[in-house]
């Protein structure tokens, strides 16, 4: 009885730990997760260069690029699949090809894109597949997009380096893929670790994630006055 009750908290556990879970039947509905409005005062990127990411929930993501030196600004969306104006609720339970992935805006004099490829492979675990931490499934899967052939062989080159270094005991599971289409998520994903700090999820994976690579890469990060 005692391992019965220990199984269902643990399993408890998971599921509100987690930015989604692998199956519609887990998954809590979008609808359920409040949409605060919140819209971003408009900002002129035109200047900046964009670099495409997907390592589990955009939450986390988003929050460890937007640390970094000479990066503007992230923004939380889907890409890697093939369908067309997708939305959290179809990506969250794995209906589409998707991933919850991230778009980042940085100034190449500031920090090249050799560097936002190390944050990428530094703030994850690109062994796992299908999943990063508590959240399971394709949506959730590890994608180095690149725009270019210099890009891709940037990604390639420094997955090699890791796996010379014997950095992971476990092969190398990161999809790098030419980048095709970023979708925009839902507003009230923007920003939104920053915004709800006190939801169990960020606390409970998000800020640990984002403190663990701030401690690892302290030389990458933003002065505490930006």
């Amino acid at each position: 009885m005692k391992l019965i009750q220990l199984n269902f908290l643990f399993a408890f556990l998971l599921l509100v730990t987690s930015c989604q879970s692998s199956t519609k039947k887990e998954a809590p509905l979008a609808e359920e997760i409040p949409e605060v409005t919140f819209t971003k005062p408009p900002q002129d990127l035109s200047k900046y260069e964009t670099a495409y990411f997907a390592s589990g929930c955009f939450w986390c993501v988003e929050a460890v690029f937007e640390s970094v030196k000479g990066v503007k600004e992230a923004v939380s969306g889907y890409s890697g699949g093939t369908e067309k104006n997708p939305n959290y609720k179809q990506v969250g339970s794995g209906l589409t090809s998707h991933a919850e992935a991230v778009e980042v805006y940085y100034n190449p004099e500031e920090v090249s894109f050799e560097t936002l490829v190390r944050v990428f492979f530094g703030s994850q675990d690109p062994t796992q597949y299908n999943r990063q931490g508590p959240d399971k499934g394709a949506q959730y899967r590890s994608i180095a997009f690149y725009k270019n052939d210099k890009e891709k062989e940037i990604i390639e080159r420094y997955i090699k380096q890791l796996e010379d270094e014997k950095i992971y005991s476990k092969p190398i599971v990161t999809q790098v893929v030419p980048f095709e289409k970023f979708w925009k998520a839902e507003d009230y994903h923007q920003d939104y670790e920053k915004r709800n700090p006190n939801n169990p999820y960020v606390q409970n994976v998000s800020i640990p994630r984002l403190r663990k690579f701030q401690k690892l890469y302290p030389e990458l990060l933003k002065d505490s006055t930006h």
